[in-house]
C-alpha cells in the first residue's frame, strides 16, 4: 500500500538518492553542502520548506518539497509545490498524482487559496499528469540570476 507522509529525520538515507536523481534529471549538480542545506530545511518546523514522500513496502519511491508565499492579490497564502521526483523505475503507478495530492491536502488544510507549480515545456511526460489537473496558466516566468556559486538557471 502507498503511503504519503510528511519527510522525517529518519528518511535521510532514502531522500538523498530520489533528490539526487532529480537533479540528475534537470542536468543540474549541487554541491554536497547544498543538498545538506535542503535537507535541514526539509526537517526544521520553524523553516519555510516542507516535504512529503510516498513509501510503499518500507521503501521511498518519491518526494515533493512546497512552501507556502504570501500574496499582495489574495487574502490567503499560496502554496506553492517546488520539486516533484518519483523514481522511474515506478512510474507511472499514481505515485506523481498521489504526492500532488498530498500537497493540495496540505494546502487547503492549510488555508492557502492556490497550489501552483513550474515544469519545462519540454518535459511532456510530467505535463500530461498536470494538464489532468488543469490547463497551463499561460504565464510566462522571467528571471533575473544573481551571482551563485553553483546554480547555472535552475
Amino acid at each position: 500500500m502507498l503511503n504519503i507522509r510528511p519527510v522525517s529525520e529518519a528518511d535521510k538515507s532514502s531522500w538523498a538518492p530520489l533528490w539526487d536523481g532529480y537533479l540528475e534529471f534537470y542536468k543540474t549538480q549541487l554541491p554536497q553542502a547544498q543538498s545538506d542545506l535542503t535537507w535541514q530545511r526539509l526537517i526544521d518546523p520553524d523553516f519555510n520548506l516542507y516535504g512529503l514522500v510516498a513509501q510503499r513496502d518500507g521503501k521511498l519511491q518519491g518526494l515533493t518539497h512546497y512552501s507556502f508565499q504570501i500574496s499582495s492579490w489574495a487574502p490567503k497564502n499560496f502554496c506553492y509545490l517546488e520539486d516533484l521526483f518519483v523514481d522511474p523505475q515506478v512510474r507511472c503507478g499514481g505515485i506523481g498524482r498521489a504526492l500532488i495530492d498530498g500537497v493540495r491536502d496540505v494546502a487547503l488544510s492549510s488555508g492557502s487559496s492556490r497550489l501552483y507549480w513550474n515544469t519545462d515545456a519540454t518535459n511532456s511526460t510530467a505535463r500530461k499528469l498536470y494538464d489532468s489537473y488543469i490547463s497551463e496558466s499561460g504565464k510566462v516566468q522571467y528571471r533575473i540570476q544573481f551571482a551563485s556559486d553553483y546554480e547555472e538557471d535552475m
